[in-house]
């Protein structure tokens, strides 16, 4: 017999990763391509579709040559995906009939507004548990529809496919025989209704979406199919799909009431484990649906920040300020503090709990003393800030005290970082061992579906240690900051 591995597919924003896992969960062989993003306008963010898929195979075709690895030594794939971006694509062709909308993407803001305007907010909120907001995916399907030359007309005669990255990716990896998603990648949408687990017709009758273009609907551990031999020289089966933080959420082993994870990636995304029940946000928060590997409801309230590791990348990318995003913890270590420098990264506009499309950056406080240290060690408490903002937000529909935080994403690994995290929210961070909680979250599904693991006890009980960062600030010092976050945070609103 040869020995068995876990693969997890991470289609992201910036890159395409596979990581490769052993039955304890420890990482055998990862791989990573990054690809470019398109700004056809302002406030517009695509990808091309097909890049999406090469990247993505590059990367598991060089992870498992650099462990001497074939698909015969593979269980089982995860896949785990940036949710909310869409592809729209002709189901006969397989050629998608424009680029992939990003999540990011604020084209569809005016439309947005409009719902909001016309007192659809509480009606959408019901179904769906999300607000009327461009981040979502219905308004950008309909946007497609109703601005790609002859796209409506081919949908509704049944010629078109539409779906989430992980969608596109099923349907691409088992050469067209599975159109399928994942309840977390489905309530994403604005077309899913929590409640009842299925596409809502009232929801598709408002964006104008046909309901033969949406694909069927499973639990995130569930046989989705088995890739095309052409791609691997056999066939490998998909057995869990989930949403990248729902994955991060179940990778965390966050799967009781309660429970709290925070991604530091592109964005920040925190979610809580709320058991069977879609708990209803006062606080700007959505409700969503949680990975599950049963036929049990699991729920989780989200708070999503736009910008946090973006932040980084404008200071490295735009800016010159640093040569590489590691290199910030340094350089943010050579100031005592920001000199009362803030800088609010509201560069796509304000997520929970503001939910403010029009907001736009700031840095406020600057003076002549000002320099790049201060500049840079501000981008990176604006992180921890703009967590703060989600976490109470939590706090106050939760009704109680969030004393641990579960963390990961690449900025996690930033100590400067989750110290300050730890000091201005009050509460202890815990980072585990392996980073890579997505990834491994995908990898949990689809080993609990094909038995290679055997129960989530199993699991927990092979989870590595982790590292802890415990609060160490004054609480005066810490409401002064906070405070001062408040006022930059107001300076940010109203621009368009």
């Amino acid at each position: 017999m040869k020995p068995k591995y876990i693969a997890s597919l991470d289609q992201g924003t910036t890159s395409s990763r596979c990581v490769i896992f052993d039955a304890s969960g420890a990482v055998k062989a990862k791989a990573q391509y990054d690809f470019p993003q398109i700004y056809p306008q302002p406030g517009m963010v695509e990808h091309d579709p097909a890049v999406l898929i090469s990247s993505l195979l590059k990367a598991a075709k060089r992870a498992l040559a650099s462990a001497g690895l074939t698909y015969e030594n593979i269980d089982s794939v995860g896949i785990t995906n940036q949710r909310e971006t869409v592809v729209v694509w002709n189901k006969r062709t397989g050629i998608p009939v424009t680029n992939a909308i990003v999540w990011q993407d604020r084209r569809t803001a005016e439309l947005c507004k409009q719902m909001k305007s016309d007192g659809l907010a509480p009606f959408i909120y019901e179904k769906t548990g999300l607000v009327p907001d461009p981040y979502f995916s219905a308004a950008k399907i309909k946007w497609v529809l109703d601005n790609v030359p002859g796209a409506r007309a081919a949908a509704e005669n049944g010629e078109l496919l539409c779906g989430t990255a992980d969608c596109w990716l099923i349907w691409n990896l088992t050469g067209g025989k599975a159109f399928a998603t994942d309840y977390t990648n489905a309530s994403r949408t604005m077309l899913f209704n929590i409640h009842t687990f299925k596409w809502d017709d009232d929801l598709l009758k408002l964006f104008g979406i046909p309901r033969q273009m949406l694909p069927s609907v499973h639990l995130s551990s569930h046989p989705y199919g088995l890739f095309d031999k052409k791609f691997f020289g056999g066939s490998m089966k998909i057995a869990g799909v989930a949403g990248d933080q729902q994955a991060a959420l179940f990778g965390h082993l966050c799967t009781e009431e309660g429970s709290v994870k925070n991604t530091y990636g592109t964005g920040c995304f925190m979610l809580m484990h709320t058991g069977g029940k879609a708990a209803e946000s006062q606080a700007g928060l959505l409700t969503t649906i949680a990975a599950g590997y049963d036929k049990k409801e699991n729920y989780a309230l989200e708070g999503s920040v736009f910008m946090a590791g973006a932040a980084v990348q404008w200071l490295r990318d735009e800016l010159g300020v640093v040569k590489t995003a590691a290199e910030s913890e340094t350089s943010a270590k050579k100031v005592p503090d920001t000199n009362g420098v803030y800088v609010v990264p509201a560069f796509t506009g304000l997520g929970a709990p503001y939910w403010d499309p029009d907001a736009r950056g700031t840095v406020t406080g600057l003076t002549r003393g000002a320099n790049k240290y201060h500049l840079t060690r501000a981008c990176l408490e604006a992180i921890a800030y703009q967590s703060d903002d989600v976490l109470r937000a939590m706090e106050r529909d939760a009704g109680k005290t969030i004393a641990e935080l579960a963390v990961d994403g690449g900025a996690s690994a930033n100590n400067f970082l989750m110290q300050f995290q730890a000091d201005i929210s009050n509460a202890k961070i815990i980072r585990p061992k392996v980073l890579e909680t997505t990834a491994l979250g995908a990898a949990y599904l689809a080993g609990l579906c094909t038995g290679y693991f055997k129960s989530i006890g199993e699991i927990k009980n092979s989870a590595f240690e982790a590292t802890e960062f415990t609060p160490s600030m004054q609480e005066d010092e810490r409401q002064k900051k906070l405070d001062g976050w408040a006022k930059a945070v107001l300076k940010t609103r109203g621009f368009q």
